[in-house]
């Protein structure tokens, strides 16, 4: 079994940055890939990011130069540094584990284990 608890959403002016945090109780952190979610109101959740367990990341087309997701092995957590937000960015983010492989997985299907949410909000 696996825990993760989402921290760092909140209230961002366009253009500006937030980082948010997945923390990982459970099984061993550093053999799974991870992932973040996140839904807009009144929208289905989409794939925001991945990483494998070696590090491989992945990103969806409305994200791949302002959000960078990384891990830090050592702290059982997953980041997700965002840049350069734009309302539509404004969604509740979700951190996800993948416990089957270790690559990198953008659908919610390949997911076991999932987060509580943090809400992002961003504002003109």
């Amino acid at each position: 079994q696996v825990a993760l608890v989402e921290s760092g959403g909140g209230l961002v002016q366009a253009g500006g940055s937030l980082r948010l945090s997945c923390a990982a109780s459970g099984r061993s952190f550093n053999n799974y890939g991870m992932g973040w979610f996140r839904q807009a109101p009144g929208k289905e959740r989409e794939f925001v990011a991945a990483i494998s367990a070696g590090g491989i990341t992945g990103y969806a087309d409305s994200v791949k130069g302002r959000l960078t997701i990384s891990r830090a092995n050592n702290k059982n957590t997953v980041f997700l540094q965002m840049n350069s937000l734009k309302p539509e960015d404004t969604a509740d983010y979700y951190c996800t584990a993948n416990l089957r492989d270790n690559g990198v997985r953008t659908t919610e299907t390949e997911y076991g284990y999932w987060g509580q949410g943090t809400q992002d909000t961003v504002f003109s």
